[in-house]
């Protein structure tokens, strides 16, 4: 394959972001998860091209939709017919709570045990920087700190999304210039559910920048890396085991540090992290030297802080 004009920029664009995030070793797979929508037949074109014989294709058929199947059949005949391998899997347990969390859930659990039967080393998805402005603005309606506003990472674990700095029209652009097979996803203009509900209300927000808000979202991203850094270096030093529970030892800390090791010390209990406003409530108590209840803990201030199994409920 060979590409010409903006294509072959997209291209070019795609390769230097899946290095900088992975590096160059020429023996690196890729395992590309495959829907059959414009950006994930984009991203497996263009990541044939620029790593022939090092992509695969993986598509999750969650069986949500009639048309899921004959989706799932029209990329492996794609793929059959341009030499690339392709595999179409399916979930083993029924649909539980919220669908669309369910589906996700579902699919990366899915995706990284195949990848991991055959050997890949990374597994590629299409997300974009429209993607990520509406991750981001849903985070913002939500009330999210830095971790949420980081958005989609461009790594995590063993996923890459080297397409974060691209337009979802630059790729249905590319499609469409090469003459790509693909399917429209109705669900992704369905206002039944919430992202798609705010798809659709961006839509007549063209002053929002994508690209400009994926750039802030990495430089948050970067942010949080360096304070979950910090917070572990804190955390080795000044949190110990003390008896049935947890001490830390040092409080003249800026707000957010003693929020995180407060929950680093809820994680060693093996409790859930509580609601923001109740782990907000702990915080203010417990710098004003009174004590706090945290689901089946009690967190208690003064010159230490410590954490302790609440006492039984009568």
């Amino acid at each position: 394959m060979q590409l010409t004009g903006e294509s072959a920029a997209l291209q070019t664009r795609l390769v230097d972001a899946t290095r900088a995030l992975v590096g160059n070793d020429p023996a690196t797979r890729f395992a590309v998860a495959v829907s059959g929508g414009p950006d994930s037949m984009a991203l497996l074109w263009l990541a044939a091209g620029a790593f022939p014989g090092r992509v695969a294709a993986v598509t999750v058929d969650h069986g949500l939709r009639p048309e899921s199947a004959d989706e799932a059949a029209m990329v492996a005949r794609w793929c059959s017919a341009h030499g690339i391998d392709h595999a179409t899997l399916h979930p083993d347990v029924p649909v539980t709570g919220n669908v669309q969390a369910w589906a996700r859930a579902m699919r990366y659990r899915l995706m990284e045990a195949w990848r991991a039967s055959c050997a890949m080393d990374w597994i590629m998805t299409a997300h974009h920087a429209d993607d990520q402005l509406e991750t981001v603005v849903m985070r913002l309606n939500r009330g999210s700190g830095i971790g949420g506003l980081a958005g989609v990472r461009a790594r995590s674990g063993r996923v890459i999304r080297a397409l974060l700095g691209e337009r979802k029209a630059q790729l249905q652009a590319f499609v469409d210039r090469e003459k790509l097979p693909h399917v429209q996803d109705p669900s992704n203009r369905d206002a039944r559910f919430d992202r798609a509900a705010l798809r659709l209300a961006l839509s007549d927000a063209p002053w929002l920048d994508a690209q400009a808000v994926t750039r802030s979202a990495a430089a948050l991203a970067e942010a949080e890396a360096a304070i979950l850094w910090s917070v572990a270096q804190l955390a080795e030093r000044h949190v110990r085991a003390d008896g049935l529970g947890w001490t830390l030892d040092r409080i003249d800390l800026p707000r957010e540090y003693l929020r995180r090791l407060l929950v680093h010390m809820l994680m060693l209990a093996g409790a859930k992290t509580p609601r923001g406003d109740t782990l907000d409530h702990a915080l203010q108590e417990a710098a004003a030297g009174r004590q706090a209840s945290l689901g089946d803990w009690l967190v208690k201030g003064g010159s230490t802080w410590s954490l302790r199994p609440a006492p039984p409920r009568n």
